[in-house]
């Protein structure tokens, strides 16, 4: 009998330590157990984050830097394995940031220097060069032929390799139902001057504006048309008394007859010189993995995202809803509430390790508010296979819960999602409503556009969405907490399937610009964030639409339209609003260094 219980002790003695062995293995000394999520630590995370000391989370500020420390220091406390590569968390990417004015600006007309930011300013979206010519004035810049509506300001002068002088606006200023108002965009106007052969383009303002435009950097633009340059009032009537005009008199002509006034300007040469400088930034994303040990799933990966960043101290072009005020936006629901929710989870999910059959991608994205730049960065340059992705789960903004009420999106994306949600709203005491769409302005669009399944989770807008009043004070914690314990159990759910979620198209790939104002649509999605001198195919959405019944492919690059040039996307976009339906337009692509034309019909 003895024995015997030696044996069994023996047995027990060898199953606990081999348990210990596993423990220790598995989590380590300073192993912090398998902890709920907790109100106080999402609060401690999103006062760190949202503190004035963080400055609002500029991309690439000192500040930013601190917060990408911080959650790496959160994901190495938790035994969080680095996911950029086998020993980083950071994966960085560069952007350019803003533009600044060169040394080398200077602008005469005969021997009259005009003084930069005074009497002059490049704007945003022109090119740098030097030219030296004559110049011509031509109305509004406008070349219409419609049905409706026929005017052109190029008709009766000859403007090849000249300088070209525009008033900004149009007859009916203001008016945005105006049949002006599609021509009367400063960039489209500089396009149809380099149509006409113009080597570089003047604005003037109407009598009544007496300030300058300033210099404010917009993604998206190539800055690599022709030198467009606005001058004051003052300057130009200087320029105009060579022709016996006006500012005022010419405004009044054209807005009170509706009529082109054109004409040559005579004994006048301008000489200018435009340097624009792009000013670059380094930001990063950082990536966490939690390896599973089901060796059947393990290669297939559930991402879960939330991005970091925020609005830095506001200003004009940040984002802001207030332009005018200079001043920490802390940002503590749009994202420390997702970047605390990721950090929370990823405590959570390593801690419940042994419950998940496919492995998981802990992502802390930059740049969100620069135009999800971050999340493209990760998904052109991902340290796993794509195709392994079987879900990208996104949180952004879910400290704000009200009435028990928040919004998952993406519900559409895959079959399984709707009755998933369904599960999980019987569970809980809030309620949710489900958005179909795959769209959303958030990181979760950079995977849907890969056709990647999507969730993403918000608890609803706030009068304090992009002011500097987004404070921690106002963060519902016990609301973010509720939220947070819904996603977790979809993470496990999904983690846990056999068949991993389809892919459903649920909804247009990407934002709708200029609603409502296209006639053809060429079946593509751009790859929003090309630095290319072009417009860069990111993918054919359609595969019986025009571009890939043309052959057209993901990867090329659109230059020409009807031997017209593309330079970016804002130029594509108003190329794509002259055509309409049953026309056939000849497209000039660069495909690996290789230029080839092919036939489009819309």
């Amino acid at each position: 009998m003895k024995d015997k219980n030696k044996y069994i002790y023996s047995i027990i003695l060898i199953v606990l330590v081999g348990y210990g062995f596993y423990w220790f293995r598995e989590y380590g000394p300073g192993y912090i157990g398998s902890s709920n999520i907790e109100e106080l630590e999402i609060m401690s995370h999103i006062r760190f984050l949202s503190d004035d000391e963080r400055a609002g989370r500029y991309p690439g500020s000192r500040e930013s830097k601190d917060v990408i420390s911080y959650i790496t220091k959160q994901f190495k406390r938790y035994k969080i394995e680095p996911g950029a590569s086998r020993s980083r968390f950071i994966q960085p990417f560069t952007i350019v940031d803003s533009m600044s004015l060169g040394d080398k600006n200077y602008f005469y007309f005969n021997s009259d220097s005009l003084q930069l930011k005074k009497d002059f300013i490049p704007l945003w979206f022109s090119g740098s060069g030097a030219l030296k010519t004559e110049v011509a004035f031509a109305g509004y810049g406008f070349s219409i032929n419609q049905d409706s509506l026929i005017w052109n300001d190029y008709k009766n002068i000859k403007v090849q390799n000249k300088w070209v002088m525009v008033m900004r606006h149009s007859p009916e200023r203001g008016n945005p139902h105006s049949v002006y108002a599609p021509h009367s965009d400063l960039h489209k106007k500089m396009m149809v001057a380099r149509d006409q052969g113009a080597a570089g383009i003047i604005y003037i303002s109407q009598h009544q504006d007496s300030t300058l435009l300033e210099l404010n950097y917009i993604p998206g633009y190539s800055q690599s048309g022709i030198p467009a340059i606005h001058i004051s009032n003052a300057k130009a009537n200087e320029i105009l008394s060579f022709s016996a005009q006006s500012v005022k008199q010419i405004q009044k002509k054209m807005d009170s007859n509706l009529k082109s006034v054109s004409f040559n300007i005579p004994d006048v040469n301008i000489s200018a010189k435009i340097e624009l400088k792009s000013i670059r930034t380094k930001a990063g994303n950082i990536i966490g993995k939690i390896t599973s040990r089901n060796h059947k799933y393990r290669d297939e990966y559930i991402v879960i995202g939330a991005h970091f960043d925020h609005l830095g101290v506001g200003g004009i072009g940040s984002g802001s809803r207030k332009i005018d005020t200079v001043a920490v936006h802390n940002g503590a629901d749009d994202n420390a509430s997702g970047t605390a929710g990721l950090i929370e989870l990823a405590h959570k999910l390593r801690a419940n390790k042994h419950l998940l059959k496919r492995s998981v991608l802990l992502v802390a994205f930059d740049a969100e508010e620069k135009g999800i730049l971050g999340s493209k960065y990760f998904i052109n340059n991902s340290p796993i296979n794509l195709s392994k992705i079987v879900t990208m789960i996104n949180l952004d903004m879910i400290g704000r819960l009200k009435d028990s009420v928040f919004t998952i999106s993406g519900v559409g994306t895959s079959s399984i999602f709707s009755s998933l949600i369904d599960s999980l709203d019987k569970k809980s005491h809030l309620k949710i409503k489900k958005d179909f769409s795959g769209y959303g302005p958030s990181d979760h669009s950079s995977f849907y556009a890969k056709n990647i399944p999507v969730l993403s989770f918000f608890s609803g807008f706030h009068n304090d969405y992009h002011l500097p009043e987004d404070d921690w004070e106002m963060i519902n914690s016990k609301g973010e907490k509720d939220i947070l314990d819904i996603v977790y159990n979809a993470i496990i759910f999904i983690s846990r399937i056999e068949n991993r979620p389809d892919f459903l198209l649920s909804g247009p790939k990407e934002q709708k610009t200029y609603k409502g104002t296209f006639k053809v649509t060429l079946g593509i999605i751009p790859s929003y964030g090309s630095v290319k001198k072009g417009l860069e195919v990111g993918q054919i959405s359609n595969q019986n639409g025009p571009a890939a019944k043309a052959g057209i492919k993901a990867g090329d690059l659109i230059k020409e339209m009807n031997e017209k040039k593309i330079n970016d996307i804002y130029e594509y976009m108003k190329r794509l609003k002259e055509f309409k339906k049953g026309d056939q337009v000849d497209v000039l692509i660069d495909r690996n260094s290789e230029i080839l034309t092919l036939k489009v019909i819309f």
